[in-house]
Formats: C-alpha cells, structure tokens, sequence
C-alpha cells in the first residue's frame, strides 16, 4: 500500500451501504411520503423485504444494530402483533408486485417461537405475492436453535442460512459477550444443510479486543471446515458514541490501525487460498454462487444487508428501524420499538426519516456503489446515465488522479480504476464522490 494511503487507515468514513448514507435521513420524509411512494410501485415489479427483529436474548457487546435483550417473550409477543399489523398495511399499499427476496435480521430473529415464524411467513404471504422462487434467508443465532426451529425454517422455505461467528477465541468472546463454540457453529450448518438448506453464510470481525493474526487464522481455519458458501469479513466498527453497550469494551486491547490493516489482509489472503472468489471490499464466495456470477459479470449490488445480486430496484423494510429503498429515496421506521408498536398496531405507516433522491445523488450514488461493487466506474457511463452531474463527476475523477498521481485511482480509457493495493481504502476513495460529507458532523467508523 502506498506510504500516503496507509496514513489514512485510520480515518473514519461512511460504509457506503446506502448513499446519501443514513445521517443524512430528516423529517422531511415521513409517513405521507411514504404511502405515496408505495403506491407508485409498478405492478408486476420485483421486489425485496426486509423484516427487522428487534430482540437478543443476550446482548453482543460488538453490535451496532438496532435491537434489545429481553429474558421474557412477552415484548417479542407484543412486537410481533404491531409487525403483522404493518405487514397487513403496506402490503395493502403495494398492489400486485412480487416478492423475490426476503431477509430476516436483528437482533436474532431465532428468538422467536416456532408457531410464531410459520405465523409471521403466512402474513407476509397473504399480503405480498411471492414469486415461486423466492429466496427467503435468515440470521440465526446458534445459542437460540434448537429441533423445532430447525424444521421450522425449512418449512417455510429458507434458502439460506446466516450466522454470526466473529471470532472462534474464548478470550475474544468473552472480551465481546459472545460466547460461542465451533461445535455448536458446526451443529447449526449441518442441521439446516440437513434440512435441504444448502446455502451459508457466515460472518466474521477482524479489529476485535484481544484479537490477533494468530487468533484470527486459527478461526478462519476452522470456518474453512466448515465449507461456507459466502464469508463476510467485517472490521469492528467501534462507536460507543453511538451505541453505549459498546462502552463495556475495553478500549485499551482494540487493535491499532496498522494490526487491523494488517488482520484484514491476512484474513483475505486465507480466504482466497482456499479457492474464494473475493467479492467488493469484505465479501467471499465459491466460484459457482450466485454472488461471484454477479460480480463478475458486473452486476453486483449494495446494500444495508452488504454485498447482494439482488437486482430489485424497490425493498421494503419492516420492523422498528428498517429501512426501505424505493426509486424516489429512502424512507426509515422509527427505531424506539415501544412508537414503532403503537404506530403499528393502529394501522398506521411507522416512517419517522428519509431522504428524497436528487439528481445528483442519483449519479453520485452510482458511482459510489461501482466504487464498491467493481472498484471501477465508467466516466462515459456517468455521462450517458446522469448528464451534467456525470460530467462534474468526471472532472472531479480526473483532477482526483492528478491529485494523487495514480496512487488512489488511476485512469484507463474511459475507466477510472482503483489500483490494487489501494483497494482496502475504497470507501474512502467513495467519500470523495460524496456531497454530504462536508454538510455535516456525523461520526463513522474507521476506513479499514
């Protein structure tokens, strides 16, 4: 990596999963909005949903979504009837399009009741069309599966399976609460690929406290046993500003910027001399997945789920803090679940925020997510797509080469490219596509 590129590791920037990224969401854009949006779904359209379960029964020191520990299941029986609720709204709103995708995050949607995962699939069906071939995949949390959710899962059609390991190291598990052996990781992949889900995904974190190169090979071998379809490899994101349980980690055994850096590219160089393919910034698969088909074919996509060959324009997100993509902008539930159940359970749309795409966030946006994708974007595409704003694109490219004399992005033909041994610092590169940055104080997590 050039000198003045590794100087820039630890400089906070957005993740780019969205752009404009969600500091920028406002009032503006509320349940009014919302409805009218929905309503200009095309017939016949595909589109993806996503179901948000606000609930852990345990809480993951590490984590920076949106959700809670309860030992009860009575707030997850009460949420549960504000969701049907929503379900029951929007999809009246929607009209006849079709469900591709659905994905259910958290918190830990395997805190739920067996009864209560066949109830929740039939809402969706009664008030979405579902294409025949639905991809359906869910976060399980192995500490919550037992027989009954097991059969569950497969019952309602999951074609893929997601969990969370972080880190195999007793010592960093319990620096993060998150206690959990490769036993039962194992117990987990086999029962669903028993059960005729042949899809995994696993999750990892490099920059965890008490991590390092050895602690993390040594986890990453034993992931490899386990023969995952796709591997997410994630840097910690540590922002106790913005999620106060991650102040019980001691920030004195996190990683440096240079042992992340150098985690990072351990943890890729193990992946891929296993035989996978490398997708984006943080993202593996088997060559024959459907992920590493779209990337090499350039039609990957990004989102607040990571890297997807999800080609749906529209997503609908359902639950507190769920976020919907439709083709005028974004729009967001409130995240307080106690509003969100109330909103809800009175038949009304939970938005609280969003944003309303402009033209140029339209073409700053898709160069950010080729940057992302492809880390690579056409100059004579961002002129034909977006006009005026892809010219001005185009003249920042160039003097952003000769800026950095090659060493962040280079220039081909019509192709500005970022080098390889710069590729680590992409979501940097991006923020300098990104209009908003200088507009505000938001606070975001490190480059690599």
């Amino acid at each position: 990596m050039p000198a003045a590129a590794a100087a820039r590791l630890s400089e906070s920037v957005p993740r780019y999963t969205s752009y404009p990224t969600a500091p920028h969401f406002h009032r503006g854009v509320d349940a009014e909005k919302f409805q009218e949006w929905l309503g200009e779904i095309g017939g016949g359209e595909d589109i993806s949903l996503y179901v948000h379960i606000p609930f852990c029964d345990r809480l993951c020191w590490f984590c920076a979504c949106h959700t809670k520990m309860t030992r009860h299941y009575e707030p997850v029986a009460a949420f549960l009837e504000g969701l049907h609720q929503e379900i029951a709204t929007v999809g009246s709103l929607v009209g006849h399009a079709k469900v591709r995708a659905v994905h259910f995050g958290g918190g830990s949607p395997t805190i739920l009741r067996p009864a209560d995962i066949v109830a929740l699939d039939a809402a969706l069906r009664r008030a979405f069309d579902f294409r025949a071939d639905a991809e359906i995949s869910v976060e399980l949390d192995p500490n919550d599966m037992d027989e009954g959710r097991y059969d569950v899962f497969a019952t309602i059609g999951m074609t893929r399976a997601s969990l969370g390991v972080q880190d195999f190291a007793p010592k960093v598990q319990k620096a993060i609460n998150r206690e959990q052996s490769f036993a039962q990781t194992k117990a987990v992949a086999d029962g669903m690929r028993a059960r005729g889900v042949h899809s995994l995904n696993l999750d990892l974190l490099y920059g965890l406290p008490h991590q390092t190169e050895i602690s993390l090979e040594d986890t990453i071998r034993q992931v490899l046993l386990l023969s995952p379809d796709r591997i997410a490899l994630f840097g910690y994101a540590h922002v106790p500003w913005f999620k106060k349980h991650q102040t019980m980690i001691d920030e004195a055994y996190l990683p440096g910027p240079q042992e992340r850096f150098a985690q990072q590219q351990l943890a890729g160089r193990l992946i891929t001399g296993a035989g996978y393919q490398a997708i984006g910034l943080d993202h593996f698969a088997k060559p024959a997945d459907s992920l590493a088909a779209a990337a090499r074919e350039g039609r990957l996509h990004r989102n607040f789920q990571g890297y997807t060959d999800d080609e749906c324009r529209t997503l609908i997100g359902l639950g507190p803090s769920s976020i919907s993509r439709l083709r005028q902008g974004y729009a967001q539930n409130t995240t307080a679940t106690s509003s969100y159940q109330r909103l809800a359970s009175e038949g009304h749309l939970a938005t609280a925020r969003g944003i309303a795409f402009t033209d140029e966030d339209l073409a700053r946006g898709w160069v950010i997510e080729r940057l992302m994708c492809d880390f690579a974007f056409s100059g004579r595409g961002a002129v034909l797509r977006f006009g005026a704003h892809g010219r001005d694109i185009l003249q920042e490219a160039a003097a952003y080469v000769v800026e950095e004399s090659g060493r962040m992005l280079d220039r081909h033909g019509e192709y500005f490219v970022v080098p390889e041994e710069a590729r680590p610092l992409v979501r940097f590169i991006a923020a300098r596509f990104d209009r908003y940055l200088a507009r505000g104080t938001a606070r975001h997590s490190v480059a690599v």
